[in-house]
């Protein structure tokens, strides 16, 4: 039985997209157990119970203990999937953030009803930021009198990371609580006005995947899904960036 096909889940494009898509096949594989055990006992119940002309009263009741069994049975199941499968997949993906230097950073802000995204410039670094500086204009609130924030590359709705190389986004919003997710990376994040939280993911397949907010954020919540992540080679990748600085872009 093909779970994928079943759950109709999407493309798996990153490195721990199987991870989470095995734990989502095991809580169906619990949920189907439990639909069509209880489907059989109410199928069980209507035949057994059915009403019968001078059926005698049963002033005891049932004495056995199978119904607890399976309780703690069911009970064990999704202890077992919440310590030994979904914990460790939580843990890896903490414990295993990858270094800054050997990954693409990047920073994303969420506003009504659009991603921002932002890169450091030819220099590599990042401006420095301060919230009461966000604006329409600045959605990043990047202090506009430090140097290394004037070559920073902004952009709105897409992003370029290289294939096979950590992406490091720093999620942040800039109204309402969003959510970022790229369903292809199995990526999901709250983006919470004031903070800026971490995520990552190491793509493994080229190729143009949608930026959705899992959040209801507003009346225009459904034009949040008109941002997109372009994974492609380190080549393309390096022409892409260097296009979008004017060719200064230095690569190591």
């Amino acid at each position: 039985m093909n779970m994928d096909k079943l759950l109709n889940l999407p493309v798996r494009a990153s490195e721990g997209a199987l991870g989470v898509d095995q734990l989502i096949h095991y809580i169906h594989l619990l949920m189907m157990a439990l639909f069509i055990g209880w489907l059989a006992y109410f199928l069980y119940a209507l035949w057994r119970f059915r009403q019968r002309p001078n059926a005698p009263a049963d002033y005891h009741g049932v004495k056995g203990h199978t119904s607890s069994y399976i309780e703690v049975a069911v009970v064990g199941v999704e202890a077992f999937l919440l310590v030994m499968v979904a914990l460790p997949l939580w843990r890896s993906n903490v414990a295993g953030f990858p270094d800054p230097k050997d990954a693409t950073v990047i920073q994303v802000m969420g506003q009504q009803f659009a991603w921002n995204f932002r890169y450091p410039g030819p220099d590599g670094k990042l401006g420095r930021q301060d919230f009461a500086l966000v604006t329409a204009e600045n959605p990043f609130g990047v202090d506009p009198k430090d140097e290394d924030g004037k070559d920073d590359l902004q952009l709105l709705n897409e992003i370029h990371v290289p294939v096979n190389k950590p992406v490091i986004a720093h999620i942040s919003s800039k109204d309402v609580i969003h959510s970022f997710r790229i369903m292809a990376m199995r990526v999901t994040q709250d983006a919470i006005p004031g903070t800026r939280v971490p995520i990552w993911f190491k793509p493994t397949k080229e190729g143009r995947y949608q930026v959705y907010c899992a959040q209801l954020c507003g009346n225009g919540h459904a034009a949040m899904a008109g941002g997109y992540v372009v994974v492609e080679s380190q080549e393309a990748y390096e022409r892409w960036l260097a296009s979008k600085t004017g060719g200064t872009m230095v690569f190591e």
